[in-house]
């Protein structure tokens, strides 16, 4: 008998052996040795509580930013629905925002109510919890710059409130990525504006992505962090891999000829092919110019 044999009665659904690769933007990777869907806030600290604490504990959103590996994930993976995707406009400065709730969707809701200051949120392919875990940010503007306070849940099913300063946010990263937490909802406050001009920002940030981002290919958003001073894109492109392929497994990954920043899986990638061009391309900008890019993107689980 296993732990896996005596997880505890949910309200939502437990999948064993779930495939993971729908759930992400990419379409790669192995299998979720339990894929726990939860109801609501209750029922995931309620199987929180009663989980056994040796086994591992990964939350994923909408699969964005990530890779699974080919392997899969050990333990149990977290992912938060409907019950996690309520906006609350609390007054004309200040909205609430649950984990599951897209970036874009939240952005336009605010501009909707007439807050000003989170239409860059139009631009990033992620949910609110995503943002929150990782400072996500794009056309100057931060998650640390609107956000107020996040409510997480440890692994004990206790909920408490964590502050920006708490969270110690620096470029893409926050002190939610060294701690076992899952970010239950976000609060921000901005200042008050004109819903007319707010969707218009909007409606520009789409539009650009539309033109300069590979967002109907299946792809994890941006690949690496910028250096200081330098732009990854320029640095990928000027080491010769816009475009080209890279195999190791299976059909093969690129970076985009359209925005050479992000991978795609073109077809038939595996998540080693993926992870793989992403390394050997971090190793041939370091010996070219001297520079060590940054994953940007979440690599999680067991090699295949």
């Amino acid at each position: 008998m296993t732990w896996r044999d005596s997880l505890p009665a949910v309200r939502g659904k437990l999948l064993r052996d779930e495939p993971l690769a729908p759930f992400t933007w990419f379409r790669v990777g192995g299998s979720a040795d339990v894929l726990f869907l939860p109801e609501d806030e209750t029922d995931l600290s309620e199987f929180l509580k009663a989980l056994d604490r040796n086994v591992p504990v990964t939350t994923l959103g909408v699969g964005s930013n990530v890779i699974i590996r080919d392997g899969g994930v050990e333990g149990v993976v977290i992912r938060l629905g409907r019950g996690f995707n309520k906006v609350q406009v609390l007054d004309s400065v200040s909205i609430s925002a649950g984990a599951a709730v897209p970036d874009a969707i939240l952005a336009r809701k605010a501009a909707e109510a007439g807050i000003a200051g989170l239409e860059f949120l139009a631009g990033i392919p992620g949910t609110v919890g995503g943002a929150a875990f990782m400072n996500a940010g794009c056309y100057g503007s931060e998650t640390k710059d609107v956000l107020v306070t996040a409510t997480v849940m440890d692994r004990k099913g206790s909920v408490f409130l964590m502050s920006e300063a708490d969270l110690q946010y620096t470029y893409r990263h926050s002190a939610l990525q060294d701690a076992d937490l899952v970010v239950l909802s976000a609060l921000f406050e901005t200042e008050a504006g004109d819903p007319a001009v707010s969707k218009a920002k909007i409606n520009e940030i789409t539009s650009r992505r539309e033109q300069t981002q590979p967002i109907r290919e299946k792809t994890g958003g941006s690949t690496f962090k910028n250096p200081d001073g330098h732009s990854s894109w320029k640095l990928v492109d000027e080491a010769g891999w816009r475009g080209k392929l890279h195999a190791v497994t299976g059909g093969g990954a690129m970076f985009s000829e359209l925005h050479s920043n992000f991978m795609i899986n073109p077809g038939e990638a595996t998540a080693a092919d993926i992870e793989s061009l992403g390394d050997t391309v971090r190793a041939d900008v370091l010996a070219k110019t001297g520079i060590d890019l940054h994953w940007e993107i979440r690599r999680i689980g067991r090699p295949g």
